[in-house]
């Protein structure tokens, strides 16, 4: 186990996940891209297809950190909820989920910083690009989301 870095936990981390190549589920990856685009101070943004152990590392580097990721299955309404680590940092499934990899932060790095999950409802899964109007409706409300987030905010 590796000794935690003093003072090392600085600024949001946005992390995007989701397959861009599907419709709606690459909804994640293309709100941190944009993010990104905005260079808002004290944030750092990661775009992935989907969630691995590796992110331990920048996630225990972070002050506070959101998970972006469309929602199936879930109210026609962009949600974002606090999350807590998990009880365990084992990585029992294919890929780890966020509070998964909050433990890992957590037992790995030793720390786990304050978390939110951001998921965007979305309708259309087939192959392409293109966002649906949800999908796209959800995009705008979450960059907003993480505007209030960042180090520094002042608005509304």
């Amino acid at each position: 186990m590796r000794a935690p870095k003093k003072n090392a936990a600085a600024g949001l981390l946005v992390i995007g996940y989701g397959n861009t190549l599907r419709g709606d589920d690459g909804v994640g990856p293309k709100v941190a891209d944009a993010v990104e685009a905005l260079g808002l101070p004290g944030v750092r943004t990661l775009s992935c297809p989907l969630l691995t152990p590796e992110l331990a590392e920048p996630i225990a580097r972070a002050g506070s950190v959101v998970f972006v990721d469309a929602a199936v299955d879930t109210p026609l309404e962009v949600r974002c909820r606090k999350l807590e680590p998990a009880a365990s940092s084992q990585v029992v499934a294919h890929t780890p989920g966020p509070a998964t990899l909050l433990a890992l932060a957590r037992d790995v790095y030793g720390h786990a910083p304050e978390a939110w999950l951001l998921t965007i409802p979305v309708t259309e899964m087939g192959v392409g690009e293109a966002l649906s109007a949800l999908a796209q409706r959800g995009f705008t409300l979450a960059l907003d989301e993480i505007r209030k987030r960042a180090p520094g905010h002042t608005g509304p």
